[in-house]
């Protein structure tokens, strides 16, 4: 019989153990591959294109007192649920949670890995993360579901590895850091991707945003706080921009989650992408047989974590299309 579930966070996370890549690229990466290093402060992630340590701590804090919490931490202090699929299972009950999707450090995956332009070891990282992610979700497979990341190499890479990694046990879906061409902007050699991952019934994830941000010496890290409280930012252009592409009209069973970019901006942003689209002549509408409002009520998912204002308009964003997330163990879950 299939399981009967009640409570599903549809975005938590896991927080990748030291050795995750150190054990897993291949030798003549391993001097390269992102670790875990002692620093005064605390332990930190040590990556290429980034010119400062990436510390955690607010990654794991997940039901620590405010004034326990800090950003910077040893990593045998953070919760072992992180890493250890049997304790997570532990914490999973003391919440009354039945079973989590679960996403990478969002700063780990978008600041490092998606943007290593060195396709050889990008490839290699990409492939460690899911084989790791693979084996941790498959512990339990009908409470651990495994998001697993993308290449942004190419859409030959993205649509290969969206192959291989799919056919591993606990992965149930695909994390897009870019588009699967490998740039910010959406281009029609994406279509091979999209037309792969509806074949398999894959659905497509964006986790609060595009991979736009390389490192702290990027301008754009300033805005770092800002895109934490509005998180919808990025996701307003994105849906615009799938939407735009037609891709929904070619693969209409085809779903994008956009995760942790909650939804009570939905209503404003459908009112007024069909305003526009109404408005224009049919000549200059965008190559799409329906109104925007239409994919976003049949294709596109969003998750919240704390978000009373949508849910008092669910009706006007759809409660079909609206999932729960804890974040756990991340600073932001309850």
């Amino acid at each position: 019989m299939a399981k009967t579930y009640r409570l599903i966070s549809a975005d938590s996370h896991i927080n990748e153990p030291p050795d995750l890549w150190t054990s897993r690229v291949r030798a003549k990466f391993k001097d390269r591959a992102p670790r875990i290093d002692r620093l005064e402060k605390g332990d930190a992630w040590i990556m290429e294109g980034s010119s400062t340590p990436i510390n955690f701590g607010n990654n794991a804090n997940g039901g620590l007192p405010r004034e326990q919490r800090s950003a910077w931490v040893r990593f045998e202090e953070i919760r072992r649920g992180g890493y250890d699929p049997k304790v997570r299972l532990e914490e999973q009950a003391q919440d009354g949670v039945e079973a989590e999707v679960l996403y990478p450090t969002p700063r780990v995956s978008h600041n490092v890995l998606a943007n290593n332009a060195d396709r050889e070891f990008h490839l290699d990282c990409i492939r460690a993360y899911n084989d790791w992610l693979s084996e941790y979700a498959s512990f339990a497979p009908d409470r651990l579901l495994g998001i697993a990341m993308m290449p942004t190499t190419g859409v030959a890479d993205a649509t290969a590895e969206l192959t291989r990694a799919m056919a591993l046990p606990g992965l149930r879906g695909a994390l897009v850091g870019r588009y699967p061409n490998g740039s910010l902007e959406p281009k029609s050699e994406d279509e091979a991707f999209y037309a792969r991952a509806a074949e398999l019934g894959i659905p497509l994830h964006i986790h609060v945003s595009l991979a736009a941000v390389m490192s702290d010496d990027d301008p754009e890290r300033k805005k770092a706080g800002a895109r934490g409280e509005l998180r919808h930012l990025d996701a307003s252009l994105r849906t615009y921009e799938v939407i735009c592409s037609g891709v929904f009209d070619r693969h209409p069973k085809l779903d994008f989650v956009f995760a942790e970019v909650d939804c009570g901006w939905i209503p404003y942003v459908k009112e007024q992408f069909d305003n526009r689209f109404h408005r224009r002549a049919p000549a200059d509408r965008p190559p799409i047989v329906n109104p925007p409002s239409y994919y976003f009520d049949r294709n596109i998912a969003t998750t919240y974590v704390t978000d009373t204002f949508g849910i008092g308009h669910r009706h006007n964003i759809g409660v079909e299309r609206m999932m729960w997330s804890s974040d756990f163990p991340h600073s932001g879950t309850d």
